[in-house]
């Protein structure tokens, strides 16, 4: 799932980790928005730490695209924070291919009672996390290092999130096995929304789905809305053979590859 974090429209995806350090000043994201303390309410102060901390550590980092530091309140922190609207009270949430935190830890600052978990396969983008959720005391929140299809049968939760990650179709195959029995999967997709749930209809029938539709949140609380694909699964969320046979897969050509890496460095092996 590796490619997941190098999908198009993920803020800092293309950008150059061993740039860390170069840059010798570094923009500031600006003031929060005064709807930003409507959004957040008494996590509003750890809403402008984390803020800041993707304008400085994230772009130092690579997790965020240097450019992207001037809109970081109106198109990335608020524009994920209002995806909340769509949560029931006290359910778990899997944030997929978490990345920077985007969505989920707008949405566990907005949304105290809800319990975030971040799944994110990279490990310097997990440490970010990591040193995010500590600083910021984030009780609700864990963050977790690996894939989604490792996760089936270990993770199961009421939604599962992502911002920028895969095209809808073959991120549901990696969200809906998470699900439990009539939860939902909410992808961030913008302009794309339409036509990408189109595309996918047949494909998520398949996977367990049996409601779909194209959701607007933040409306009259933002400039511009967010738009999310909005997928309820049905009383038996499918894929999860899928998922596991992928997970297999995966687990094995990591073997491989470290048997491989194994004799170049030893040579030729003796016979037997």
């Amino acid at each position: 799932m590796d490619t997941e974090n190098a999908a198009a429209g993920r803020p800092g995806a293309d950008v150059d980790p061993a740039a860390e350090g170069r840059a010798t000043e570094l923009e500031h994201p600006g003031e929060a928005p005064a709807v930003a303390r409507e959004v957040f309410g008494e996590r509003y102060d750890a809403a402008v730490r984390y803020t800041e901390l993707l304008a400085t550590a994230g772009v130092q980092r690579g997790l965020i695209g240097p450019r992207e530091v001037p809109r970081l309140w109106d198109r990335h922190v608020l524009n994920c924070a209002v995806l909340a609207e769509l949560l029931p009270s006290g359910i778990t949430l899997c944030d997929v291919g978490s990345g920077a935190g985007l969505p989920g830890i707008p949405v566990a600052l907005a949304r105290p009672d809800v319990s975030v978990t971040l799944l994110e396969p990279l490990l310097r983008r997990t440490t970010f996390l990591e040193e995010v959720v500590r600083e910021l005391g984030l009780d609700n929140v864990t963050v977790l290092r690996g894939r989604a299809e490792e996760m089936v049968g270990k993770l199961a939760v009421d939604v599962v999130t992502a911002r920028a990650v895969a095209p809808l179709e073959r991120l549901a195959g990696w969200g809906m096995p998470l699900l439990r029995p009539h939860g939902q999967m909410l992808a961030l997709k913008g302009d794309s929304a339409e036509q990408e749930l189109a595309d996918s209809r047949a494909g998520l029938a398949k996977l367990g789905a049996v409601e779909w539709s194209v959701i607007a949140v933040g409306e009259g609380t933002l400039e511009t809305s967010t738009r999310v694909v909005q997928v309820k699964a049905g009383e038996s969320p499918g894929g999860v053979k899928a998922a596991t046979r992928r997970a297999k897969a995966a687990r094995a050509g990591r073997t491989a590859s470290v048997r491989n890496g194994e004799r170049g460095r030893g040579g030729r092996r003796r016979g037997r």
